[in-house]
């Protein structure tokens, strides 16, 4: 008996041990999607702008890194004497956290956190002070979107689907973050956009659009292959285990579904792209991809192959026409960042309370019953309630704080760079030279 409980024992330190192993790499695999947000930004801006907004991209990895580990993390799991509903109240600064957490929890948080803040790098591109974005950057990884994760990810959330009694008798399933992570991003960087205006030349005097590529469709294409194989961290990660048949099946069947998602999307929005121009636009098959893994990281493990192709393929519909939309209400994103993490981010939440598929949602989740699946599945409709609640309260919130922080820094004039600044581009009027050093020396010169 006790040589028994002994091999059990170990068999049990061996899982652990496993389940943080995948968690750790997870994270680090999360954290590589900051690369290809930087190299997709880059290369979607002009040269003039390139080492402003990969700056942007290297502080929000940076400063978000203290925000979240002094404040961010306590607001999203911290553990209170009494549980509080709407947010975190301890192991600020990670105390206690090998007691109530562990500490690859908070990488894979923070990986996670640090890519919410960046996509709003790309909505506000090309004229947004670097100053502005700092403030910005704390106050979203410190405090904002960690209020979101303990809502619909922490067991005490009111929104979670992990508690004893969720709303409804289900709770959100969003399972890595359509809505916690990319309807956050998209509503902050759809309300930085709108405030501090469009770029310089953006619109003619008549209010037609007017094109402004970015600079280097190599970085673009690098960048989306980057964050597709961060995804494969994202989504599959997001089971936080792997140690088990049951746990393994799950991780697997959402690399499925994120593989998908993301081809389906990219072969649409090429299409449609098509249909609407006449070219075969390279951009639009990598921003269709990207709408896709957006669109399918809800529901990843709970939606069928199928599903997900469908999720994918109207997903990227949905950034091509709200792309559409964003330009006729003359608000300009450089990157498209607010379609396709904010509307698609929306989207993937809202398709799960229509294809969550019962086998699937007690699998990943523990849970079933009539209200815990699918509406198209003969589920109740309560999933669905539920779901779109929880898109509705992260834009109330997301876009009321953020919305309010960006007019403050509009009125104070430090949001949105000086026009001469803008007109030069900021990599020569901010950070002292170009991204790209042409000149050859004198030597080179004479041959």
């Amino acid at each position: 008996m006790i040589a028994r409980a002994l091999a059990q024992d170990a068999v049990g330190e061996v899982a652990a041990s496993l389940d943080g192993a995948y968690m750790l790499v997870s994270a680090y695999m999360v954290f590589l999607m900051q690369a290809g947000f930087a190299m997709l930004c880059a290369g979607s801006v002009r040269s003039k702008n390139t080492m402003n907004i990969l700056l942007k991209n290297v502080l929000d990895a940076c400063a978000g890194s203290i925000a979240f580990y002094l404040l961010g993390f306590g607001f999203a799991y911290g553990v209170c004497d009494k549980p509080n509903e709407f947010i975190g109240c301890g192991t600020f600064g990670l105390k206690d956290v090998e007691t109530d957490l562990n500490w690859q929890t908070f990488l894979f948080q923070w990986a996670f956190a640090a890519a919410a803040a960046t996509i709003v790098s790309g909505s506000v591109a090309e004229r947004t002070n670097l100053i502005a974005y700092f403030l910005y950057s704390i106050f979203l990884t410190g405090f904002v979107y960690p209020v979101v994760v303990h809502w619909v990810w922490d067991g005490a959330g009111w929104l979670t689907a992990f508690r004893e009694d969720p709303i409804g008798g289900v709770g959100v399933i969003d399972f890595a973050g359509s809505g916690v992570v990319h309807l956050t991003g998209g509503i902050a960087g759809l309300m930085g956009a709108w405030i501090v205006g469009p770029r310089t030349g953006r619109f003619d005097e008549n209010g037609k659009a007017v094109s402004m590529p970015g600079h280097s469709a190599t970085l673009v294409v690098l960048g989306t292959f980057l964050l597709w194989f961060g995804w494969y961290g994202f989504n599959p990660g997001s089971t936080l285990a792997i140690s088990s048949a049951a746990t393994l099946n799950v991780t697997a069947r959402t690399a499925v579904t994120t593989t998908l998602g993301a081809g389906a999307a990219g072969l649409a929005n090429l299409f449609l792209t098509y249909l609407q121009t006449g070219t075969w636009d390279l951009l639009a098959c990598c921003n269709g991809l990207l709408a896709g893994l957006v669109s399918v990281t809800a529901g990843c493990p709970v939606i069928e192959p199928w599903a997900a192709i469908m999720a994918g393929a109207i997903g990227a519909c949905i950034f091509n026409y709200s792309c559409i939309l964003l330009e006729k209400m003359k608000i300009d994103d450089p990157l498209a960042a607010a379609p396709m993490h904010g509307f698609c981010g929306a989207w993937g939440v809202f398709f799960v309370g229509l294809l969550a598929k019962p086998e699937f949602v007690e699998e990943a989740y523990g849970i079933a019953g009539k209200d815990t699946y699918g509406a198209f599945y003969g589920g109740n409709g309560t999933l669905l309630g539920v779901n779109l609640l929880s898109i509705l309260m992260i834009i109330l919130w997301v876009g009321g704080l953020l919305g309010a922080l960006f007019f403050v820094l509009h009125k104070m004039n430090l949001l949105r760079v000086k026009p001469e600044m803008e007109l030069a581009g900021l990599d020569v009027s901010k950070h002292g030279g170009s991204a790209y050093n042409m000149e050859h020396s004198p030597d080179m010169l004479k041959q």
